[in-house]
């Protein structure tokens, strides 16, 4: 398969998913923001590894949580995206924004001062 054909998969499963858990009901994901930020699917279509970041949540309870939806998460996903395979979902937590706060908040403490307070 091509990698403009599964870049373009790639994008439609993240699209999907981050629309199907939004409307989920499940307290463990419902109540916090959880948000997809990226989704690969393998080269078959069978595997698909679902990045995600929490915000105002437990990221272990929300991974339970959509562990145990998987079944549910996939089901809709076949209705929604019309593959050959529906891929069995796999999800994983995604630091990558949490890093970033981090190095963001690290850069606020910093004091430096411009070339014009220097000349001054």
């Amino acid at each position: 398969m091509g990698k403009y054909r599964r870049d373009r998969i790639n994008d439609a499963v993240k699209e999907e998913m981050a629309q199907i858990i939004r409307d989920t009901k499940d307290p463990r994901i419902a109540g916090a923001l959880v948000s997809i930020t990226a989704a690969q699917v393998s080269g078959d279509l069978k595997f698909a590894k679902i990045y995600f970041s929490v915000l105002g949540g437990d990221k272990a309870e929300v991974l339970k949580g959509l562990k145990s939806a998987s079944g549910f998460f996939r089901s809709e996903l076949a209705k929604r995206i019309n593959l050959r395979i529906t891929p069995e979902l796999f999800f994983e937590y995604d630091g990558s924004a949490e890093y970033g706060a981090n190095i963001s908040s690290i850069l606020k403490t910093l004091d430096i001062k411009d070339d014009d307070d220097e000349q001054a």
